[in-house]
């Protein structure tokens, strides 16, 4: 029983982290950033050799926008997190260390009721249930939604996180635990397949789903989705078949290719390159606001 209160107790606080701070900004949009004209010619002013360097090298014909510096940033971040979690593995060192005591754990107090429900919950990350939910989600949403960027949405997410997932294993080929494994496994350890699967098809299930719905429960959502995440990635842990640092970096992979993916998409807008529009003129917006300030 102490594996499966862990477990929940993990994806419920990280569920209700998610929702505090989606419930705390339900209207934070990274997609399509407001601009406040009063505060542009305010800085403007005060800050005239700014503006004349920013006139001199920004374009609107050839920018790509704020969105997709915002998507590069998210890239970069996810690769450097799991560029530090192999160091770690590499030293031993940082959260590795715990590697073997979070298996061992495992291991140890794993009971018969245990296993079974941590083997139900863990297979939401697999394929067999990741692939029929999404194509139910993309019909169901499409229909009401009336939008066909659904499909292209969805499909770019899942598919993407798993060609991802697969490349990067046979690239770093690690070894899974040698202790008791619980589950069924295939291919090697890092990082958790279904750990980048959970992350990343949660999370657009949940964007998708919370369209035109009211900010309460687009913040249910992101919890909800949040906490399947986390849950599905410690229960590859304790049933033997991943690390733990395996696990972590599953899940950072998975929400920075989600993050790609949705802002690629313009975020709630779900149209493929809205957010260098949006951008652009964002952009030109801004020039022409601080003009009057040579």
């Amino acid at each position: 029983m102490i594996l499966i209160t862990i477990t929940l107790s993990l994806a419920i606080v990280t569920g209700f982290i998610t929702w505090l701070i989606a419930h705390r900004w339900p209207r934070v949009d990274l997609t399509a950033p407001s601009l406040n004209e009063a505060k542009v010619r305010a800085l403007a002013q005060s800050h005239r050799s700014f503006v004349r360097y920013w006139r001199s090298r920004v374009d609107p014909s050839v920018t790509t926008g704020l969105a997709l510096t915002a998507a590069a940033a998210v890239v970069i971040l996810g690769a450097l997190s799991v560029f530090l979690i192999l160091i770690m593995i590499h030293h031993n060192s940082g959260i590795a260390r715990y590697d073997h005591r979070a298996s061992l754990y495992g291991a140890h107090h794993a009971t018969n009721l245990s296993t079974h429900v941590l083997k139900d919950l863990s297979q939401l990350g697999g394929a067999l249930v990741i692939v029929p939910l999404a194509v139910i989600v993309a019909i169901v949403e499409t229909r009401r939604l009336r939008s066909g960027s659904v499909v292209g949405f969805l499909t770019l997410c899942v598919a993407g996180q798993f060609l991802i997932a697969n490349v990067t294993k046979s690239l770093v080929g690690r070894a899974r635990p040698n202790f008791d494994r619980l589950s069924g496994f295939s291919s090697s350890s890092f990082p958790s397949g279904h750990a980048v699967a959970a992350a990343a098809t949660f999370a657009a299930f949940a964007l998708v789903i919370s369209r035109r719905r009211a900010p309460a429960v687009r913040a249910v959502l992101a919890a909800v989705a949040v906490g399947l995440a986390v849950g599905v990635a410690i229960t590859r842990v304790w049933l033997g078949v991943h690390w733990l640092t395996d696990v972590l970096a599953g899940l950072a992979m998975g929400w920075a290719w989600f993050a790609l993916c949705s802002i690629a998409f313009g975020g709630p807008r779900l149209r493929f390159g809205q957010p260098v529009e949006v951008a652009e003129a964002r952009v030109i917006e801004s020039t022409r606001s601080t003009r009057e300030f040579p």
